[in-house]
């Protein structure tokens, strides 16, 4: 599924735009970067409520290309500094994580298991 198709499925506005068309494998949705970095395996989008530069830190070292921030809770600059030297996209959508995960395993995008 690509960037763009999800920022449409769960009406999100994108701050940091580094790629509408690359795509993405499978979701992770979670607040704890540790379980991130112990979890993540794939190309996931990171869905989560989290606003602080940890969260993309994060994203670069697992390669996640796409964060997605729930109820609707904007990203800092800092965020969004990191983000773009980094290619990663950044939106928020005012959904609840629950809604967004169940929206995109509805339209077909798994989930990261890990493996």
């Amino acid at each position: 599924m690509k960037v763009s198709e999800i920022a449409r499925l769960v009406d999100a506005k994108v701050f940091c735009d580094c790629g509408e068309d690359t795509e993405i494998r499978c979701a992770f949705a979670c607040d704890m970067m540790s379980d991130v970095l112990a979890f993540v395996k794939n190309q996931a989008v990171l869905i989560t409520g989290l606003v602080n530069p940890q969260v993309i830190r994060t994203a670069e070292m697992m390669d996640i290309p796409c964060v997605i921030i729930v109820r609707g809770k904007e990203p800092t600059p800092l965020m969004l500094e990191l983000a773009e030297d980094s290619g990663i996209t950044v939106m928020n959508t005012k959904l609840r994580m629950f809604a967004v995960c169940g929206i995109l395993y509805n339209q077909g995008l798994p989930a990261d298991t890990g493996e």
